[in-house]
Protein backbone atom coordinates (compact mmCIF):
# COMPACT_ATOMS: atom_id res chain seq x y z
CA UNK A 1 0.00 0.00 0.00
CA UNK A 2 2.69 2.40 0.91
CA UNK A 3 4.02 2.42 -2.98
CA UNK A 4 0.32 2.43 -4.01
CA UNK A 5 -0.54 5.88 -2.40
CA UNK A 6 2.53 7.67 -4.26
CA UNK A 7 0.80 6.62 -7.05
CA UNK A 8 -2.95 7.21 -6.07
CA UNK A 9 -2.08 10.42 -5.47
CA UNK A 10 -0.30 11.59 -8.57
CA UNK A 11 -3.39 9.77 -9.93
CA UNK A 12 -5.96 11.51 -8.16
CA UNK A 13 -7.16 8.56 -6.26
CA UNK A 14 -7.78 10.32 -2.69
CA UNK A 15 -11.11 12.03 -2.68
CA UNK A 16 -13.25 13.71 -0.02
CA UNK A 17 -16.72 12.21 1.11
CA UNK A 18 -19.20 14.70 3.03
CA UNK A 19 -20.99 13.62 6.32
CA UNK A 20 -23.48 15.93 7.08
CA UNK A 21 -23.21 18.26 10.66
CA UNK A 22 -26.75 19.20 11.99
CA UNK A 23 -27.26 21.82 14.13
CA UNK A 24 -29.73 19.21 17.15
CA UNK A 25 -31.59 21.90 17.76
CA UNK A 26 -32.77 23.03 14.86
CA UNK A 27 -32.36 20.21 12.54
CA UNK A 28 -30.84 22.35 10.28
CA UNK A 29 -28.00 21.35 8.25
CA UNK A 30 -24.31 23.09 9.10
CA UNK A 31 -22.26 22.06 6.80
CA UNK A 32 -20.22 18.70 6.03
CA UNK A 33 -17.26 17.06 7.72
CA UNK A 34 -14.60 16.14 5.03
CA UNK A 35 -13.95 12.37 5.05
CA UNK A 36 -10.69 11.28 2.75
CA UNK A 37 -11.54 8.17 0.61
CA UNK A 38 -9.42 6.15 -1.48
CA UNK A 39 -10.94 4.94 -4.84
CA UNK A 40 -8.13 2.48 -5.06
CA UNK A 41 -8.31 0.60 -8.42
CA UNK A 42 -8.16 -2.77 -7.48
CA UNK A 43 -9.05 -3.11 -4.02
CA UNK A 44 -12.44 -0.82 -4.05
CA UNK A 45 -13.02 2.36 -2.23
CA UNK A 46 -11.10 1.94 0.98
CA UNK A 47 -11.53 4.04 4.53
CA UNK A 48 -8.68 6.33 6.13
CA UNK A 49 -8.11 3.57 8.93
CA UNK A 50 -6.67 1.43 6.28
CA UNK A 51 -4.35 4.23 4.30
CA UNK A 52 -3.87 7.29 6.79
CA UNK A 53 -1.29 5.77 9.51
CA UNK A 54 0.80 4.23 6.24
CA UNK A 55 0.75 8.27 4.56
CA UNK A 56 1.46 9.37 8.16
CA UNK A 57 4.60 6.95 8.48
CA UNK A 58 5.80 7.58 4.99
CA UNK A 59 5.64 11.23 4.80
CA UNK A 60 2.92 11.09 2.52
CA UNK A 61 0.12 12.44 4.82
CA UNK A 62 0.72 15.92 3.71
CA UNK A 63 0.04 16.14 0.15
CA UNK A 64 -3.21 13.50 0.73
CA UNK A 65 -4.34 15.83 3.09
CA UNK A 66 -4.16 18.57 0.82
CA UNK A 67 -5.11 17.18 -1.85
CA UNK A 68 -8.15 16.37 -0.37
CA UNK A 69 -8.90 19.57 1.08
CA UNK A 70 -8.44 21.15 -2.15
CA UNK A 71 -10.98 19.34 -3.90
CA UNK A 72 -13.79 19.46 -1.05
CA UNK A 73 -13.26 23.56 -1.33
CA UNK A 74 -13.77 23.87 -4.90
CA UNK A 75 -16.62 21.49 -4.86
CA UNK A 76 -18.08 23.28 -1.68
CA UNK A 77 -17.35 26.60 -2.72
CA UNK A 78 -20.64 27.47 -5.21
CA UNK A 79 -22.52 25.78 -1.94
CA UNK A 80 -24.71 28.20 -0.14
CA UNK A 81 -22.91 30.61 1.90
CA UNK A 82 -23.83 29.43 5.79
CA UNK A 83 -22.62 25.76 5.13
CA UNK A 84 -19.27 25.28 6.29
CA UNK A 85 -16.33 22.46 5.78
CA UNK A 86 -14.68 20.58 8.17
CA UNK A 87 -11.41 19.23 7.18
CA UNK A 88 -9.13 17.11 9.78
CA UNK A 89 -5.81 18.06 9.80
CA UNK A 90 -2.91 15.02 11.01
CA UNK A 91 -0.63 15.70 14.00
CA UNK A 92 2.04 15.12 11.53
CA UNK A 93 1.41 18.07 9.36
CA UNK A 94 1.25 20.26 12.43
CA UNK A 95 4.85 19.58 12.41
CA UNK A 96 5.58 21.64 9.35
CA UNK A 97 5.99 25.62 10.27
CA UNK A 98 4.72 26.20 6.89
CA UNK A 99 1.26 24.86 7.11
CA UNK A 100 -0.41 27.82 7.90
CA UNK A 101 0.52 29.25 4.51
CA UNK A 102 -0.01 26.03 2.67
CA UNK A 103 -3.99 26.26 3.78
CA UNK A 104 -3.91 29.93 2.88
CA UNK A 105 -2.98 29.32 -0.24
CA UNK A 106 -5.40 26.78 -1.41
CA UNK A 107 -7.96 29.22 0.09
CA UNK A 108 -6.42 31.98 -1.83
CA UNK A 109 -6.15 29.78 -5.01
CA UNK A 110 -9.78 28.11 -4.70
CA UNK A 111 -11.57 31.43 -3.72
CA UNK A 112 -13.29 29.36 -0.76
CA UNK A 113 -13.97 31.97 1.76
CA UNK A 114 -12.07 31.15 4.85
CA UNK A 115 -14.69 31.98 7.37
CA UNK A 116 -16.37 29.01 6.23
CA UNK A 117 -13.45 26.54 6.84
CA UNK A 118 -12.74 24.82 9.95
CA UNK A 119 -10.26 22.65 10.62
CA UNK A 120 -9.95 19.72 13.38
CA UNK A 121 -7.23 19.00 15.17
CA UNK A 122 -6.50 16.26 18.05
CA UNK A 123 -5.09 16.38 21.71
CA UNK A 124 -2.05 14.58 20.18
CA UNK A 125 -1.30 17.78 17.67
CA UNK A 126 -0.90 20.10 20.98
CA UNK A 127 1.74 17.79 22.67
CA UNK A 128 4.25 17.44 19.94
CA UNK A 129 4.74 21.38 19.76
CA UNK A 130 2.51 23.47 21.91
CA UNK A 131 4.64 26.43 20.33
CA UNK A 132 4.32 25.65 17.18
CA UNK A 133 0.41 24.67 16.99
CA UNK A 134 -0.26 28.24 18.87
CA UNK A 135 1.79 30.03 16.23
CA UNK A 136 -0.24 28.12 13.10
CA UNK A 137 -3.29 27.93 15.15
CA UNK A 138 -2.93 31.82 15.56
CA UNK A 139 -2.20 32.21 11.61
CA UNK A 140 -4.97 30.86 10.77
CA UNK A 141 -7.81 32.13 12.81
CA UNK A 142 -6.21 35.74 12.40
CA UNK A 143 -7.20 34.63 8.51
CA UNK A 144 -11.20 33.57 9.51
CA UNK A 145 -10.55 29.87 9.31
CA UNK A 146 -12.07 28.65 12.43
CA UNK A 147 -10.84 25.60 14.67
CA UNK A 148 -12.11 22.48 16.37
CA UNK A 149 -10.66 20.52 18.74
CA UNK A 150 -11.73 16.66 18.28
CA UNK A 151 -11.69 13.67 20.09
CA UNK A 152 -11.34 15.78 23.52
CA UNK A 153 -10.78 13.11 26.26
CA UNK A 154 -8.96 10.38 24.67
CA UNK A 155 -5.18 12.21 24.84
CA UNK A 156 -3.77 14.21 27.27
CA UNK A 157 -5.17 17.66 26.81
CA UNK A 158 -5.65 19.86 29.50
CA UNK A 159 -8.27 22.58 30.42
CA UNK A 160 -5.54 25.04 30.75
CA UNK A 161 -4.37 23.82 27.13
CA UNK A 162 -8.20 24.20 26.05
CA UNK A 163 -7.89 27.88 27.61
CA UNK A 164 -4.54 28.24 25.89
CA UNK A 165 -5.73 27.61 22.72
CA UNK A 166 -8.17 29.58 20.71
CA UNK A 167 -11.35 27.04 19.83
CA UNK A 168 -14.24 27.56 18.31
CA UNK A 169 -15.55 24.06 19.14
CA UNK A 170 -14.77 21.46 20.81
CA UNK A 171 -15.79 17.45 20.02
CA UNK A 172 -16.23 15.23 22.93
CA UNK A 173 -15.00 12.22 22.27
CA UNK A 174 -17.77 9.69 23.05
CA UNK A 175 -15.47 6.88 25.14
CA UNK A 176 -15.05 10.26 27.86
CA UNK A 177 -18.64 10.87 28.12
CA UNK A 178 -19.24 6.95 28.26
CA UNK A 179 -16.77 6.89 30.84
CA UNK A 180 -18.51 9.63 33.41
CA UNK A 181 -21.48 7.35 33.15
Amino acid sequence: LEAEIRTGLTEHQFVPYYQPLINLDSGELKGFEVLARWNHPTRGVLEPAEFIPIAEGNGSIAGLSLAVMKEALVDARDWPEHLIIAVNVSPVQFKNPLLAQQIIKLLTETGFPAQRLELEITESTLLEDQELALTTVETLKNYGVKISLDDFGTGYASLTQLRTLPFDRIKIDKSFIASLL
